[in-house]
């Protein structure tokens, strides 16, 4: 781990780098306990796969841009370090697989070089932040969401308030009304607006807040119809603050930000957030949109004379695949990569055209695909025998036929029935039988792997949720066909019903019979109205029931799409199972970790960080003398409440104060250094008190 020290310039992110060594090696020896050591792993984007003693890792890109320089690092990254087969995700990271943990230091290491970083994308903590692949190009646009995201993103990173959630956060950027980054669904969400205040326009957004997929979709409440731009950011940190205090934390299911939104009420909880606004370093942060020219110089391009040999198929391409961009002259060119995966040889390829023909940028979108960005007119005859010639204009570019689907059985632990191995199935289907939909983007077709919803089966027209079923002594996968969902623009979405569940081999059958319904009595009407002029779920309930008996079953419906193995229900090892530590020595311990890195950052006059990691070492103290107790910590806010009725108010602890006056001493105060100071004083003495106190319990 020591020779990348001269190669990364920031120091933030070598110690972030070495300390992960560090933790892998105490994980080994047992110095670690098992549950810590994921949290930490997983918020540097290192996710246990389903196979034995392997990591797949998730590289972050905001907003899914990427260079061709960052591209070819990705590449040889995945070259060194995997099998070379990268994978685009509907958050617009990238994922490669079968990594071994002893080498995800060097692997971070190297892809920093070129400003990527694997930090926080995975966890419990502020996800990639994604955007509208066509921001800054979208004709129908109030204005460019890149810079926002980017801020969110630089902002939000390796920030103490958000390191340690109850569960993920998720945020998005809409660049226009359409909503294609479908901020519904989203713990915050923002679509932008311009609003003109005294004759002159001011940028700001639609906030949605409190949305999310998983077994108990829901979608977001509008929580501002606009919000001015130098405003988002305070707010998502007021919204981070409350939700990290008073989320839930033992019971995963019920651990995101909707759960806690419900239960407490919209306007309970915002006049938590409001209460929090005291605490901010800053009230306003107005954003820095310089770097994000949309209007690059492609005059030095010479283009190359190329032949068209099939000139109805590159008129066809064009009418599906490319797009012309509201800078004038210039279009973006969509690639559709089936089911997200594509491989180094044409990645690299694609580097070189996007650097020497385009304007060195690309974006991977929400529907795992590609968008090439700033094309001139004159040089897509180039680009289409380029891409051809990768296998890269295949029609259908964001269509029905461009089938969405997460990883499931494939590598995930949480997988329950292939999802892959069905979008390929029902991709053949649409190809051969439907091509007439080749060009339809209104008609959405996704799939995932289990209920947590990675593939945005339940916010589609047409979706597919890996499951089991019953058939006698033995079990089959099998797909839950929902209907009926959709993006409606604006913030605005409708939760697909559940209809009914078949095994999965009749998946293919149960497309054609939706089809076929679908041509034969739309109307011509969009799917979402069609559906419910059929009645809903009850219609498609009855035509589709003969696919679900699973008395019928024959030997090829237990062997999943894409196996050749008899279908196993079966959640995958991750990691190695480390010693079993104490809990208690380790929480403290972490406390302590907490308390150094409050004072190195306020020793670097980083006020707002040195004051929450205090916060956290003081909950994170309280927390391990409570599970000394055998009591339970589901939440900040509980934590807090039972330490002082069992501790303070018991008498067994005296603080000369309650304990809520003395943590919460963080949101009264307005930042200072003397009140950091202070507030990092009172939690050493916490610590040392604590520490004390667990010493002459276990001396008895």
């Amino acid at each position: 781990m020591q020779s990348f020290r001269s190669e990364i310039e920031n120091p933030i992110v070598q110690q972030d780098i070495i300390e992960l060594g560090n933790k892998i090696q105490q994980f080994y020896d047992g110095k670690v306990d098992e549950d810590k050591f994921r949290s930490l792993r997983l918020a540097r984007g290192i996710y246990g796969q389903r196979q034995f003693g392997v990591q797949m890792i998730r590289i972050k890109l905001p907003y899914g841009k990427v260079t061709s320089d960052q591209l070819l690092r990705i590449c040889d990254v995945s070259e060194e370090y995997s099998r070379g087969r990268l994978h685009i995700t509907t958050r617009q990271d990238i994922q490669i697989h079968y990594v071994s943990l002893d080498r995800t230091p060097e692997l971070w290491a190297d892809l920093e070089k070129s400003d990527i970083t694997i930090r926080e994308a995975c966890g419990n903590a502020v996800r990639n932040v994604t955007a509208s692949p066509d921001a800054g190009i979208n004709p129908e646009e109030p204005f460019d969401v890149s810079p926002y995201a980017h801020a969110i993103f630089k902002f939000f990173l390796r920030n103490p308030i958000c390191q340690e959630l109850g569960r993920k956060f998720k945020v998005s950027f809409s660049s226009a009304d359409d909503d294609s980054a479908l901020s519904y669904m989203h713990d915050i969400g923002f679509i932008a607006k311009i609003k003109v205040v005294d004759g002159k326009p001011v940028y700001g957004f639609k906030v949605m807040l409190a949305g999310g997929l998983g077994s108990q979709p829901r979608l977001a409440d509008v929580a501002f119809d606009f919000l001015e731009a130098d405003k988002i950011i305070p707010y998502m940190e007021s919204i981070l603050r409350v939700f990290d205090r008073y989320g839930e934390r033992s019971k995963r299911a019920k651990a995101r930000l909707k759960f806690l939104v419900k239960d407490l009420g919209f306007e309970a909880f915002n006049e938590l957030v409001a209460k929090e606004q005291k605490a901010l370093a800053f009230q306003s942060v107005e954003i820095d949109t310089t770097g994000f020219d949309n209007n690059p110089d492609l005059s030095g391009i010479v283009a190359p004379e190329v032949t068209i040999d099939d000139v109805e198929a590159y008129e066809a391409w064009k009418a599906n695949n490319v797009f012309a961009q509201k800078q004038e002259g210039s279009y973006a060119i969509g690639i559709k990569v089936n089911i997200g995966d594509f491989y180094l040889p044409e990645a690299r390829a694609l580097a070189a055209l996007i650097k020497e023909y385009a304007a060195d940028e690309l974006r991977f979108t929400l529907r795992q695909n590609i968008l090439v960005r700033h094309v001139r007119e004159d040089l897509l005859p180039f680009f289409y025998t380029k891409l051809k010639a990768l296998g890269f204009t295949d029609l259908g570019y964001e269509s029905i036929v461009d089938i969405t689907a997460c990883p499931g059985t494939d590598t995930c632990n949480l997988g329950i029935a292939s999802s892959t191995g069905a979008a390929v199935k029902l991709g053949e289907v649409l190809r051969a039988e439907y091509p007439e939909f080749a060009n339809d983007s209104d008609l959405v077709i996704k799939i995932s792997g289990c209920m947590n919803a990675c593939g945005q089966h339940n916010l589609c027209n047409i979706g597919f949720q890996g499951m089991s079923i019953k058939s006698g002594k033995y079990v089959a996968p099998a797909l839950q066909i929902l209907l009926g969902g959709g993006t409606l623009g604006n913030g605005e979405a409708r939760i697909a019903d559940k209809v009914i569940k078949i095994p999965s081999k009749r998946g293919p059958e149960a497309l054609r019979l939706i089809l076929n319904d679908y041509i034969e009595n739309s109307g011509g009407a969009d799917f979402i109205e069609y559906y419910d002029e059929k009645g809903g779920q009850k219609y498609f309930y009855d035509f589709l029931k003969p696919l679900s008996d699973a008395t019928n079953l024959e030997d090829s419906d237990f062997i999943d799409w894409g196996s050749e193995e008899k279908y196993e229900t079966a959640v995958g090892v991750g990691e190695c199972a480390g010693v079993v530590i104490d809990l208690i020595a380790t929480l403290l311990y972490d406390s302590k970790d907490k308390l150094g890195k409050a004072k190195e950052t306020l020793a670097a006059g980083k006020l707002n960080d040195a004051i929450y990691f205090a916060y956290s070492s003081i909950v994170h103290t309280a927390k391990a003398i409570l599970t000394a107790e055998g009591v339970k910590t589901n939440t900040h806010n509980k934590i807090i409440s039972d330490f002082n009725e069992i501790f303070v108010q018991g008498g067994k602890i005296d603080l000369g104060t309650d304990f809520e006056s003395f943590i919460y001493q963080i949101n009264q105060n307005e930042q200072s250094e003397s009140f950091a100071k202070s507030y990092i004083e009172d939690a050493e003495k916490f610590y040392n008190l604590i520490d004390a106190y667990r010493a002459a319990e276990l001396a008895e």
